[in-house]
């Protein structure tokens, strides 16, 4: 059994043979998902566990407790098990796995979704996960110039100033207009997004809604793009983002495009049609990742 830690697991990864490492494990069969989630006012505990036959299983538990202020908001812990014979292999640190398979899940999107000319990539939110997404998106489009918003100013700059060539933008309207990639990564409740916003062309990646509240998009970015997601499983029934419009009647089950287990139509039909992306990283993409991350010691 190996313990994995933050350091050493980034010294050793790669973002774009982690995006190449998911697109191989949705050609295994599909994964068996079980999330539980407990609640506590605004506090959350979610559960999460997947098995995949040829790959192993995985256990993840992440505690979300937006209100800490000197630590990390989304804590926890993930285990990784022998597909043989049910050991445990590996200890994986939480924010490494969840660091990896966040922003290199909507990065696979992208590079599926997303047009390959894309130069003007715009973050919203200033978090962690803000922070990734720069990493992420820069492997695989090199040539990008990055904005970030934040509804606190001095976060954005934060952001900034610890990734070089990022600029801050003040007006998220005139923001979105001027981008190729609009990736949210916040802790909205309520939309903050408006398919008013956008033009055509544009791809947009759907990140911070975890819970069966929360928005980040409203229902016109849907409307206005063609929707895919990373599995139907974890995201059309358990997360806002597409359970308030679904319920709502203001879109059908039928408007998801694909997700990952269908890649033949997991991609942009055209140069202007708008493409939207909802990552749900389900316990699946953990185990992918988690795998991935092993296989590099």
């Amino acid at each position: 059994m190996r313990i994995i830690d933050f350091e050493e697991g980034e010294a050793r990864l790669d973002w774009l043979a982690l995006t190449d490492a998911l697109a191989e494990g949705h050609k295994l069969p599909k994964a068996q998902i079980t999330d539980g989630f407990l609640y506590r006012g605004d506090d959350t505990l979610l559960n999460r566990a997947a098995w995949i036959d040829g790959l192993g299983l995985l256990v993840k538990s992440a505690t979300i407790f937006p209100g800490n202020r000197d630590l990390p908001s989304v804590n926890g812990g993930a285990c990784l098990y022998s597909d043989t014979d049910g050991t445990l292999e590996a200890v994986i640190d939480f924010h490494l796995l969840t660091k990896w398979k966040t922003a290199g899940d909507s990065l696979l999107a992208a590079r599926r979704l997303a047009r390959p000319g894309s130069r003007k990539i715009l973050i919203v939110g200033a978090g962690t996960v803000a922070g990734s997404l720069v990493d992420a998106y820069g492997a695989a489009f090199p040539d990008a110039r990055f904005t970030v918003w934040n509804r606190t100013r001095a976060s954005a700059e934060a952001l900034a100033a610890d990734r070089y060539g990022v600029a801050v933008a003040d007006d998220l309207q005139s923001a979105v207009g001027a981008a190729d990639i609009i990736a949210c990564a916040t802790m909205a409740t309520r939309p903050i997004l408006h398919g008013a916003w956008l033009q055509p062309g544009q791809h947009v990646d759907l990140i911070g809604a975890y819970r069966p509240d929360m928005r980040e998009a409203d229902t016109e970015v849907l409307r206005r793009g063609r929707i895919f997601v990373d599995s139907r499983d974890t995201t059309l029934a358990h997360i806002g983002e597409l359970k308030i419009p679904l319920e709502a009647g203001e879109i059908a089950e039928d408007d998801i495009v694909a997700d990952y287990y269908q890649p033949d139509a997991f991609a942009r039909a055209s140069d202007d049609e708008i493409t939207v992306f909802k990552n749900g990283g389900g316990a699946h993409l953990d185990l992918m990742t988690a795998r991935h991350i092993l296989d590099q010691f």
